[in-house]
């Protein structure tokens, strides 16, 4: 069958800008069958060394349309104002700039005309299409790459002229009524700013001289804004007013939580979970940013070992029994626990949540949200759960011993109760159990296994380094996995993917205790943490040293950040040695 006619202007229109001789255009014009787009695309690059360029200013001339170099487009702040992102990555287009009345916008697919007229209908502005590559456009459209840049120095520039040397009352209308006051543009700034370089942290403190504010990204923190100490009054009280905390409250620690949608012209639905705490210098400021646009992570995409995974999926299909999960703040225990309450949700299973705060909204599951001020804890909420014949139920955190007997009572008697806690590793959760008062006989009977956590930041793939470890390093590895070969390390430089750091991103280890028979003796001996450790690891138990291994000899993290998050374990270390 011959080409199509879009495909033969294509060749027309390549012969005509020298890139095909009439012998070469014969020979695609005639041939029997009849390649699809991409077919032909591939086969022009390949077999006639057509450049990606040439071919794509060939289909521009062919179809009359402008082309457009997407790839060296700057993504800025106001490029998604007209038109959001969502819309844009659904449909895999892009707004690149106005001209009156006029929207230039970028497509891959030069012949869906229905989205231009969506646009019309949405902006209420024509619509100029311009024809750019579907892979430059789908990179331009990756949330980690439509980052938008926040300006401070105008607000900056205001708040300095407003809090001069002189003292200044601050008013409430200044506080309350939105871009009234260069206070309100800084608070929101801040958080957009956060947002958008990927933070889960924000952190407003005040020090002798000024206000510092930083940002955690990726576990660590860095350093974003210093601002007049003057300042930190006005911008805290208008963080509580967002809130609903009392301001006049500076004594006291409060928790609150912003839902910064209403406070926000911008595509941003995140929610914050704010703490102020009262310093020595004033009030501190941290907020936890609970991004509502992120849905939660299948478990594979967690950082399990194949082998992890397998045994951790059997716990959680085990129909009672208690699994905890432990770490400290920020390790992921939260959204482990999500994915494995998103893994068994089956109509079939009634699964109850007692959360402070709820994080993430997961459908098809009852959530209640703690208030202790009225009375709604942890232990109330569990008594509430038991008379509500559930299936699954997860608990935030237990706290205390009333919560603890409650949870250990639920799993003996025929529910499957998921929680976390803050201990170091596996092994030294029963011993913070029996310290908070729970008979070891208990602990045996109801725990199905413990999951101990951390997260580390994975190496950037674009620019890691390759070398062989030697030394130490060649050692650590020997004892903890066995493995002798090439590791990969940081860029020190890094690269413009990972903002020059060497990392982007994070990833879990996981040291997964599960119990057996040895283990519940000993439990009910009430062994030492170090000899529940070894038996565990007898019965097959990866410390979370010996992950960090795994993942330092799968190019996944670097061992200068392993070592960094999770000490050698002493029994790696020669100074004793695992029973045998």
């Amino acid at each position: 069958m011959p080409l199509g006619r879009i495909q033969t202007q294509i060749i027309d229109k390549l012969e005509a800008m020298g890139k095909l001789n009439a012998d070469q255009k014969a020979a695609l014009v005639s041939r029997t069958d009849e390649p699809t787009g991409d077919q032909l695309d591939s086969l022009l690059q390949t077999d006639f060394k057509i450049t990606p360029f040439q071919l794509h200013l060939a289909k521009c001339r062919a179809l009359g349309l402008t082309p457009f170099n997407v790839a060296r487009f700057r993504v800025t702040n106001t490029t998604f104002e007209k038109i959001d992102l969502e819309f844009c990555q659904k449909n895999t287009i892009l707004p690149v700039g106005q001209v009156g009345d006029v929207l230039l916008v970028v497509f891959a697919n030069p012949f869906d005309t229905t989205v231009a007229a969506k646009i019309q209908d949405k902006t209420g502005l024509r619509v100029a299409r311009l024809l750019g590559r579907e892979h430059d456009l789908k990179d331009k459209l990756k949330k980690d790459q439509a980052v938008e840049q926040v300006q401070f120095s105008d607000v900056v520039d205001q708040l300095g002229a407003e809090f001069s040397d002189e003292e200044t009352d601050i008013k409430d209308e200044d506080l309350e009524h939105e871009d009234s006051a260069p206070i309100i543009q800084l608070a929101n700034r801040i958080v957009e700013d956060a947002y958008f370089a990927g933070a889960s942290d924000i952190h407003v403190e005040p020090w002798e001289k000024e206000l510092v504010v930083r940002y955690r990204i990726d576990g660590l923190t860095q350093e974003k804004l210093r601002l007049p100490a003057k300042v930190m009054g006005a911008l805290v009280a208008r963080l509580k007013i967002m809130c609903n905390l009392d301001i006049a409250e500076r004594r006291l620690p409060q928790d609150g939580r912003i839902v910064f949608k209403q406070f926000t012209k911008k595509n941003i639905d995140i929610d914050l979970r704010v703490s102020t705490a009262p310093l020595n210098h004033g009030e501190g400021v941290v907020m936890r940013i609970l991004d509502k646009q992120k849905s939660t992570l299948p478990l594979p995409a967690l950082g399990f070992t194949e082998e992890n995974l397998s045994r951790y999926r059997g716990c959680i299909r085990q129909p009672y029994g208690m699994i905890l999960h432990c770490g400290p703040t920020g390790s992921g225990k939260s959204m482990t626990l999500y994915s494995a309450l998103n893994e068994v949700n089956t109509p079939d299973v009634v699964i109850r949540t007692a959360e402070d705060p709820i994080e993430y909204t997961l459908a098809g599951i009852n959530q209640m949200q703690m208030h202790r001020q009225i009375g709604l804890t942890f232990a109330t909420a569990l008594r509430s759960f038991l008379r509500q014949d559930p299936d699954i139920i997860l608990v935030g955190e237990i706290r205390d011993k009333e919560t603890a007997n409650i949870a250990v009572e639920a799993a003996l008697t025929g529910h499957l109760l998921l929680s976390t806690l803050h201990t170091n590793d596996a092994p030294s959760t029963i011993a913070r159990l029996t310290d908070m008062g729970i008979e070891p006989f208990m602990i045996s009977s109801s725990l199905v296994c413990v999951c101990s956590q951390r997260l580390m930041r994975r190496i950037c793939k674009t620019c890691r380094q390759s070398y062989e470890p030697e030394g130490r390093e060649k050692d650590i590895l020997q004892r903890a996995i066995g493995w002798t070969g090439p590791i990969y390390k940081a860029n020190p430089q890094g690269c413009p993917k990972c903002n020059g750091t060497g990392y982007k991103g994070r990833i879990g280890i996981h040291e997964l205790m599960i119990t057996n028979e040895e283990l519940v003796e000993a439990i009910n001996k009430e062994a030492e943490t170090a000899e529940l450790k070894r038996i565990s690891m007898r019965g097959g138990m990866k410390t979370l040293h010996q992950d960090s291994m795994i993942k330092v000899k799968e190019g996944l993290t670097s061992m200068a950040e392993a070592l960094s998050i999770v000490p050698q374990d002493m029994e790696l270390r020669g100074e004793y040695k695992p029973a045998k």
